[in-house]
């Protein structure tokens, strides 16, 4: 849900509840209902709250028409964003960012050289895959040469076992891990 929908959903349920209450508390006769007409008047001969409330009622009135005729995002439309819809004759294949993250993150561990990593991914949009990964390499490695080699690997894979096309294979090298030193006595 976006924000304003979030905001509006919940400016109407307080309006909802506030007139709820009135009404129960006019039904049991807590509250008179000549109370609730003179407010109401009130609220009508004034002209600053007489327009202050048409602008709000119409902004629920168009909210509302928005909610009924102008449904959100399909079922479809949401799990595409979670992965990338890819369609043939014989049916649909859903391939989730998951997927590719565990891939990528197998990828990675081939690389004797790259430590730690935590991968990313994203759509583009157009069946277009970007991936981000973050890593520790080992002291000693030429980070531009790995980085490179990780790049490459990432792209033929992705690209070998998804059919997709990777369009960015980013990475981040956070730190190189100290080395481990042998305890001696």
């Amino acid at each position: 849900m976006k924000v304003l929908e979030k905001i509006t959903l919940v400016l109407f349920s307080n309006l909802m509840l506030i007139l709820s209450i009135i009404v129960c508390l006019m039904m049991v006769g807590w509250l008179p209902v000549s109370t609730v007409s003179n407010v109401l008047t009130y609220i009508v001969n004034e002209p600053i709250l007489s327009n202050t409330l048409i602008v709000i009622s119409a902004i629920f009135i168009l909210l509302a028409i928005k909610c009924i005729f102008f449904d959100g995002p399909s079922k479809e439309e949401a799990m595409i964003k979670e992965g990338i819809l890819l369609e043939n004759s014989d049916g649909k294949l859903l391939i989730s960012k998951d997927t590719l993250q565990n891939l990528v993150d197998g990828v990675v561990k081939e690389f004797e050289q790259a430590e730690n990593s935590i991968t990313k991914v994203e759509f583009d949009g157009a069946n277009g895959v970007l991936v981000y990964i973050t890593i520790f390499v080992k002291p000693g490695v030429v980070i531009k040469q790995l980085s490179a080699n990780l790049q490459t690997r990432v792209k033929q894979e992705v690209k070998k076992t998804s059919d997709l096309d990777v369009k960015e294979v980013n990475i981040r090298v956070k730190n190189i891990t100290p080395k481990k030193e042998s305890i001696q006595e």
